[in-house]
């Protein structure tokens, strides 16, 4: 067993799952920085925007990835990762070059749902991929060096565009994304292109093909109804998987509390703790640091004594940094809350992903992962729209306390789905 897990952590390093690393990374960092840097702050003060307007415009990338990434799945089975990932980070291209030339307001929003679209395959493709090279013994480190790679492009995006920023003109920051697109497509079609017919069943292609035929040939009514068959496909798997159905509500819950940061986190630290360009970046390496240093290690201690204790350490030490720090009265207790915020979130990231994955089939992996990424999309599509509204009618500190509330709500649905599990596997 030793051997396999072994075995296991060393194909995490093969020169596939380093291609798809290096793509999640830089779009990751593009995003990154688009999100997180240039358009809150661009919106609110140029455009004048509300803060709801802006979590809005942000959920509009949330809601092109969450409608696309389902059938993608399905897409990545039957097409393989190199049209796949291509036809994705095309889009995203596209959408950044939309970002960099037009100014209207209604162009932002529809090229962050191109965004969205863009990128609605790296997630199914990257941990299908990754999940399935690694083996079953070793989840927990591969979940790991995934969310390295998406943290560290998430953390350094905002923090690095900020030093091609300069007297509210931002384009050298859009040629500095312009560039890392195109490295970006350049790796994509030196991707393999396979159809993984050893992961799924001779039935699986047989539906995939049937949801993929040229829609000329088809009328609405029919592919209504192939996304019907789809559905109820997806609703025989997860009848055959022996998880608490209290996994579908915590897995909204886990990243509706994490969007209800994204529009507005640079919001308080602009406008309310008037940090600058740099000092904004400081604050975010700090928090993201942490997050990023410690990972795999929480991941091979994942593995080793598995999830439940550090899914409740990490949500109780989330929780309370998240209700505080916006009542701290000095920035020295506020980078304290930073760092212990970034130290629940190295526990939660993959003791919680370790435990999703061991809910998933390995023949289903593409299909079943497209529709958990789905189900928790749905929280990066609310969270925003609500934390914009809750700024707007109440004040900053009501965003903060729901969120981290929001993660005690998660830490109880989390003992529940634990404790089912465990009575299955005793049984």
């Amino acid at each position: 067993m030793q051997t396999e897990t072994m075995e296991g952590r060393r194909k995490v390093f093969s020169p596939f799952v380093i291609q798809l690393l290096m793509i999640m990374f830089i779009v990751e960092f593009v995003k990154g920085a688009l999100l997180l840097t240039i358009l809150p702050i661009y919106m609110k003060t140029i455009l004048g925007a509300s803060a709801f307007i802006v979590g809005w415009t942000l959920a509009a990338q949330y809601i092109g990835d969450n409608a696309f990434r389902t059938p993608v799945g399905w897409f990545i089975d039957k097409f393989g990762y190199r049209i796949s990932m291509l036809t994705g980070v095309i889009c995203t291209f596209g959408s950044v070059v939309m970002m960099a030339t037009l100014t209207q307001y209604g162009w932002i929003i529809l090229a962050c749902a191109l965004l969205g679209i863009g990128t609605a395959p790296l997630w199914p493709a990257v941990i299908s991929g990754t999940t399935e090279v690694a083996g079953e013994k070793a989840k927990g480190v591969v979940m790991s060096v995934v969310y390295m790679a998406w943290l560290s492009g998430t953390g350094l995006g905002p923090v690095i565009i900020n030093f091609f920023i300069s007297d509210n003109s931002y384009t050298k920051a859009f040629w500095l994304l312009l560039i890392s697109m195109g490295l970006v497509v350049l790796i994509a079609f030196f991707l393999p292109n396979q159809i993984r017919k050893n992961v799924i069943s001779k039935n699986d292609v047989e539906f995939a093909e049937s949801l993929t035929q040229s829609a000329p040939k088809t009328g609405t009514g029919k592919r209504w109804e192939r996304v019907r068959q789809y559905l109820g496909e997806v609703k025989r798997d997860m009848n055959k998987m022996a998880v608490s159905r209290l996994l579908f509500p915590a897995m909204f819950i886990q990243t509706f509390a994490l969007g209800i940061l994204t529009p507005i986190l640079t919001i308080y630290a602009r406008e309310i703790l008037h940090l600058s360009p740099n000092q904004y970046s400081l604050f975010l390496v700090v928090g993201g640091g942490v997050i990023v240093l410690l990972l795999m290690p929480v991941g091979k201690l994942v593995d080793k004594f598995g999830t439940t204790w550090f899914l409740t350490a990490g949500l109780i030490i989330s929780s309370a940094s998240l209700m505080a720090i916006t009542f701290m009265p000095n920035m020295t207790l506020i980078y304290v809350l930073v760092i212990a915020l970034g130290l629940g979130y190295a526990m939660i990231i993959p003791s919680w992903n370790a435990l999703i994955a061991s809910a998933v089939p390995p023949e289903k992996r593409g299909v079943v992962w497209g529709f958990f990424l789905t189900i928790e999309g749905l929280g990066m599509i609310v969270g925003p729209i609500v934390s914009g509204k809750l700024w707007d009618l109440f004040n900053y500190h009501v965003p903060f306390i729901t969120s981290g509330f929001s993660l005690l709500v998660l830490l109880i649905l989390g003992w529940r789905i634990s404790s089912k599990q465990t009575r299955l596997s005793a049984a």
